[in-house]
């Protein structure tokens, strides 16, 4: 077995760049090429040689193995005739008349020379490139004696890839747990109703931020990586606050709201208009409708969130009487009440016979029911 300076084949240091190596690799490969070269066995067999070289030393691993056993090769040379313990300096244990074979597919290194097998069949070519073992197929190289490759790395204190068993254990660090951040917004009734793009500053960022219809305070709104910049960057968590309207109170997607009627329009009858978040409806009140009625407007409340449809207005009356009423309003309203002559309304609820109460202070006799 012959002994292989790779760092010669390729002409570079044996201190060169991994950026160094493949620059000339490049090189001596493009002249070497065998389609450059049709008919020079040469130039092939020297083409061989380059891709070697290179598949050794453009690893890692098998070049840090290759730095420490190659100064040996004499050695391992000597033991395929039978002489010097192959082992001696390494660590390990051997006897005289140590061989070296490679078990395996003879396909599975194809290309390479008896070096390259015996320092890197166990290790194996790197998948993809020339001479790559196939899948489920194990190889070894490994010595009469009943010592193999896996153990003069060993001995040298390398795993089977070439590799320094403590340096091969790297701590799993844990990837750094995204920071999401959480804001405020406060919105109006009208813009929950119709919806909104809002400006809202988050930390250092101002972000374009649209409001659904129909959202409802406390409901929260992610906005996806946004905490921050990157693939890493947390999210922004906006919890909705609905302002209080003046006019409306909301109940889910319900709105209530009271609707004052003058006496005349409460007693007769009218046809007055209703604000609603979608703009005025006509509502027919009938005659004689009491304080307190409520009416329910299909359709008229809030949009569903995230669904079709809209909740309903449930509209409450309120009769709002007359002030500043002059001594003829007064005696004309007088003959208008004795004329309907109204019945008792307090009648329904007595239960006990009235009892009057004694004067004290500014208060007038109340009656105790």
């Amino acid at each position: 077995m012959e002994y292989r300076d790779y760092y010669a084949t390729l002409g570079v240091a044996r201190d060169a760049s991994p950026a160094d190596i493949k620059k000339a690799f490049r090189k001596l490969a493009r002249a070497n090429h065998p389609d450059l070269n049709k008919g020079d066995a040469a130039a092939e067999a020297r083409f061989k040689e380059i891709n070697e070289a290179h598949e050794v030393l453009s690893d890692p691993q098998k070049r840090k193995a290759y730095d420490q056993l190659g100064a040996n090769w004499e050695q391992v040379q000597r033991a395929g005739r039978g002489g010097a313990d192959p082992f001696a300096g390494f660590g390990g244990a051997g006897g005289p008349g140590v061989r070296f074979e490679y078990r395996g597919n003879a396909e599975d290194l194809a290309g390479f020379s008896d070096f390259f097998q015996t320092f890197f069949g166990a290790a194996g070519p790197r998948a993809g490139s020339a001479g790559a073992h196939p899948a489920g197929r194990t190889t070894r190289t490994q010595a009469a004696g009943g010592l193999d490759f896996a153990d003069i790395l060993a001995g040298l204190g390398l795993d089977q890839a070439g590799q320094d068993p403590g340096a091969a254990y790297q701590p799993r660090v844990a990837p750094m747990e995204r920071q999401h951040l959480e804001a405020r917004v406060e919105v109006t009734l009208e813009e929950a109703y119709h919806g909104a793009t809002r400006l809202v500053q988050v930390g250092d960022r101002r972000l374009e931020v649209t409001i659904p219809r129909g959202v409802a305070s406390g409901q929260r709104i992610r906005l996806s990586g946004k905490a921050g910049r990157g693939p890493d960057a947390g999210h922004v968590y906006l919890e909705i606050h609905v302002a209080d309207h003046p006019g409306f109170v909301r109940r889910g997607a319900d709105l209530q709201r009271e609707l004052p009627l003058t006496l005349a329009e409460a007693l007769l009858g009218a046809e007055v208009p209703v604000p609603t978040l979608k703009g005025r409806v006509m509502l027919r009140i009938p005659p004689e409708t009491q304080a307190g009625r409520t009416f329910r407007l299909t359709g008229q409340g809030m949009p569903h969130f995230k669904a079709e449809g809209y909740g309903d207005l449930l509209v409450r009356i309120r009769v709002v009487l007359p002030t500043g009423l002059s001594a003829d309003d007064r005696r004309r309203f007088q003959e208008f009440a004795d004329h309907i002559h109204q019945a008792d309304p307090r009648q329904a609820d007595r239960t006990t016979r009235p009892t009057h109460a004694r004067s004290t202070g500014d208060a007038s006799g109340a009656l105790a029911a």
